[in-house]
């Protein structure tokens, strides 16, 4: 009885080996001829005999399940995830080369489809891509900053700030070698491989004076983009503590002493903001940007006249600076709207009379400051219609009744 027990289990598990090597082979070959949907189907089939899988077995199904999730790059991001999971799950080196092999496919198919994405602003859908990317060559974590960006591009803070802590988490710095010549025919400097900067330089003989730098690290703009987001979300000390990281990293970087006296500002530190400020315009008095920035964060909070005084000093230095034209115009202009309150307020009287005469002279005065950095906007051929239509009105108010009639004609007014 006994032995008749031990020869009916021989028997059940040579049997069950059996049935488990056919499931196996029809998975194989659905996925030989691309016939995912029934590989899937086997696939939920084999699942549950995987505990009495030997070792071998367990590499070709996870192989094969693989390639059918993936399903030759028509594989949604879920599908693609699960198909990396499955690769992963491979032990030793069973099938590593055709694992290799898979993952390169994967790699390459879901750059292009990343790429594309992106230059279509399809922004969710990209991130996706590249943090799937990162997945299948972790190795890589430039698809991992790419997939942030494409978060940050989207608007999606919270996967953004997810994927920023985990590329702090694994000592992310974007530095790599850049190699560049110059090309002769237009003298300009261009970046490129190293192999076709050799090609280039020594056999086509199109390019001159090569050289290599590494490029500069990603650090503080990531952790600056950490403090942004915990900024968005409100959380002022965890962004605030962000932002010292990351200037202990790069101390002499603008834009994270402007992020931090952005913060500062908000917690109502505003002696610490004013310490700020005058260290960013002395580390860098004659940066642009950052002037522009000045100008626009002094206006956001209020001081007026520090505004005026960066804007100027942005025009100084590129007097057809659109932006600080414009933005100027805007804050000589709000001196308009104390006025005419001032002037509603008024009554009959004598010293009313005399008064409302004097407010009007000083919108004209107002009116006059503006002009010139209207027309030099409208100039340009970058205003828009609410640009040109406060220079026509402001051009009527003050007589000036020919130029206002241009502008209209001219903008379809």
């Amino acid at each position: 009885m006994k032995k008749q027990l031990i020869l009916s289990l021989a028997l059940m598990v040579s049997l069950f080996s059996f049935a488990q090597n056919k499931e196996l082979r029809v998975l194989e070959k659905a996925v030989k001829n691309n016939n995912y949907a029934e590989a899937k189907t086997v696939v939920s089939e084999l699942e549950p005999m995987l505990s009495s899988m030997d070792d071998k077995s367990k590499a070709k199904f996870y192989l094969n399940k693989g390639k059918a999730f993936f399903a030759n790059g028509a594989g949604s991001a879920q599908e693609v995830m699960v198909a990396v999971e499955s690769l992963d799950s491979i032990s030793g080196n069973s099938y590593a080369g055709e694992v290799a092999d898979l993952k390169k496919l994967m790699e390459n198919d879901l750059l292009q489809k990343a790429n594309t994405l992106f230059t279509n602003k399809n922004f969710k859908e990209a991130e996706m891509a590249f943090a799937n990317l990162f997945e299948v060559v972790p190795t890589d974590a430039e698809y991992l900053y790419y997939a942030a960006v494409s978060a940050v591009s989207g608007q999606d803070y919270d996967a953004a700030l997810k994927h920023y802590l985990k590329l702090k988490e694994i000592g992310y710095t974007g530095v790599k070698m850049e190699y560049f010549a110059v090309n002769k025919e237009t003298g300009e400097e261009e970046v490129m491989d190293k192999e076709t900067r050799d090609l280039y330089v020594k056999t086509v003989k199109s390019h001159i004076t090569p050289g290599v730098r590494e490029t500069e690290s990603k650090v503080p703009e990531i952790t600056k983009n950490i403090a942004f987001i915990y900024l968005q979300q409100n959380k002022t000390e965890e962004a605030l503590a962000a932002i010292k990281e990351a200037r202990v990293i790069d101390p002499d970087n603008s834009d994270l002493i402007i992020t931090e006296a952005n913060i500062q500002y908000k917690l109502g530190n505003t002696e610490e903001y004013e310490r700020l400020i005058k260290e960013a315009t002395t580390k860098d008095p004659n940066n642009i940007d950052l002037l522009f920035n000045l100008g626009v964060l002094s206006a956001t909070s209020g001081k007026i006249e520090d505004a005026k005084k960066y804007y100027l000093k942005v025009i100084s230095l590129d007097s057809k600076n659109v932006n600080a034209l414009t933005n100027l115009a805007v804050l000589i202009l709000d001196e308009d709207k104390a006025i005419v309150k001032e002037m509603n307020a008024l009554g009959n009287s004598n010293a009313d009379n005399k008064r409302y005469d004097e407010l009007i002279a000083k919108r004209q005065t107002v009116y006059k400051e503006a002009i010139p950095f209207l027309e030099v906007v409208v100039s340009s051929g970058k205003a828009d219609a609410d640009v040109a239509r406060t220079l026509m009105n402001i051009y009527s108010a003050v007589g000036e009744a020919s130029k206002a009639k241009e502008i209209k004609i001219n903008f379809d007014l």
